[in-house]
């Protein structure tokens, strides 16, 4: 029997005396089940708010202290259209609340700001189309219930925002948690080469969806299947005199020449494309080098990023006719940090990148990250991605899913949560501590109905502090 050996450790080279260390999927969910008397679903159903809650106009004006001022207004317009506005632009002030209720330590890769809208279907690298989780700005390691308890809530409020009634909200809510308590259980029993090729298809999407509804998804379906580089071409470019340049539309789409720190963005962004590069596999570098930078604009997107760097990246192959359009995103550090510690990558960019492909299983190709260094003591991280390339968001409310629909996606909810979870935690001890009763549902609705309550109360707060004056907004027609 022969050793090698270091100062940390001894292996043994022995096929005879190896002993995998790995407890069997029996024994996992037993050690799951067993955390219910340490949590018992009572518990899990019941909504503590902090002791000494710090309010969310603090936490919002602590945030804004680290984002673009003068696009501030913007993300406040924005989150006063609804209370599910307000709550998609408030993952810091849930975390706080998150973080004071009780948890079963099983550690999964969160995405960090998980609510209904954070969804959406999406290209593979295969150009196959899938359904998934679509946003990781604040994704960090931690217990599962954060995710699952964000996301129910999300349903009770988004459905009400749109006027549905309660009966209907906490449809959703069972309906989330039974695919979720489902599709755990059989990813707790699936090999692991299996679920790492596992993805939510095509064939899947529609399955979830009545004959009669059908017929819209697969119009929503083609239209995500035509969005590519040259759409984006035609609908954000126009020619400048020899050159075809990124629309302005301001305050949304916007050129500049300098940065806050009065540096040339030009320059910082030959330096993040560097960076950026050289950290991308070798055959997807060979072919982003292919392709030449001709435009960049600070781009407006959403409503929880509004405030940090966002950037459209226009670039051409040999000619226009071979446009690609990449989205910089600034990082910055998860808002689920003071709770649940530093991330273990020092760049943030890394953070997020390493986040997605653990919870989605398939991003596209030019997905990567990088740090750009602004002056001596502040370095941006930052992730690259495709801009639009069978890309479609899940916008509930807003022309996209209805209150008709809504039902038919939750399931698809669930289902994509309990993927990225399994991924990339422990499916057997969730599943075990699950079970197959309804029992948590119940628990996880009890609890959706009580963060909407304190949602609607911090949502007033928030509007009082706009007609006061405390925070500015921008108008309407200057934040769509």
């Amino acid at each position: 029997m022969s050793a090698v050996k270091n100062s940390n450790y001894s292996v043994l080279h022995s096929v005879e005396s190896f002993q995998d260390p790995r407890p069997s999927i029996k024994r996992r969910m037993a050690d799951g089940k067993a955390k219910r008397k340490q949590v018992d679903f009572v518990a899990q159903g019941t909504y503590t708010p902090p002791e000494h809650r710090i309010s969310p106009i603090e936490i919002l004006e602590r945030q804004a202290k680290s984002r673009i001022k003068e696009l501030i207004p913007i993300r406040y317009q924005r989150m006063m259209q609804s209370p599910f506005a307000f709550y998609r632009g408030g993952a810091a002030i849930m975390a706080q609340d998150l973080a004071n209720q009780p948890a079963t330590n099983i550690t999964v890769q969160l995405c960090g700001d998980m609510h209904v809208s954070n969804f959406g279907m999406f290209g593979t690298a295969e150009h196959r189309l899938v359904f998934g989780i679509n946003d990781f700005d604040e994704t960090l390691p931690g217990s599962w219930e954060w995710d699952i308890k964000r996301l129910v809530a999300s349903a009770v409020i988004a459905c009400e925002s749109m006027g549905g009634e309660k009966s209907l909200s906490k449809k959703l809510v069972h309906q989330i948690c039974a695919e979720y308590q489902k599709r755990m259980m059989q990813y707790a029993q699936m090999p692991y080469l299996e679920l790492a090729q596992e993805f939510i298809a095509e064939k899947d999407i529609r399955k979830q969806f009545s004959k009669e509804q059908q017929k819209k998804l697969d119009l929503v379906l083609k239209s995500i299947k035509g969005q590519g580089n040259i759409q984006v071409l035609e609908k954000l470019t126009t020619i400048v005199g020899k050159n075809r340049k990124i629309i302005n539309k301001p305050p949304l789409i916007e050129h500049f020449k300098k940065n806050a720190f009065g540096v040339s963005l030009s320059k910082l962004i030959d330096r993040a494309l560097l960076n950026y590069s050289h950290t991308l596999l070798a055959d997807r570098q060979i072919l982003f080098e292919r392709y030449s930078l001709k435009d960049f604009a600070r781009k407006v997107v959403g409503i929880g990023s509004v405030g940090t760097n966002t950037m459209v990246l226009y670039f051409e192959g040999d000619s226009e006719h071979d446009p690609l359009f990449l989205q910089y995103k600034e990082a910055q550090k998860s808002v689920l940090s003071p709770y649940l510690g530093e991330s273990i990558f020092r760049d943030m960019g890394r953070r997020v990148v390493a986040g997605q492909r653990l919870l989605q299983g398939a991003p596209d190709i030019f997905l990567n990250y990088g740090a750009v260094q602004f002056d001596i003591d502040y370095s941006q991280g930052f992730y690259l991605r495709q801009l639009r390339d069978m890309k479609g968001g899940i916008e509930v409310g807003s022309g996209g899913v209805t209150l008709k629909t809504l039902p038919e996606y939750a399931k698809l909810f669930g289902w994509a949560l309990a993927l990225g979870h399994a991924r990339s935690g422990d499916a057997a001890m969730i599943a075990g501590y699950w079970g197959q009763s309804k029992e948590l549902n119940n628990a996880l609705y009890t609890f959706a109905r009580s963060y909407a309550e304190q949602n609607e109360a911090d949502f007033a707060q928030f509007r009082k502090a706009v007609h006061s004056g405390v925070l500015k907004i921008a108008s309407k027609k200057a934040s769509l």
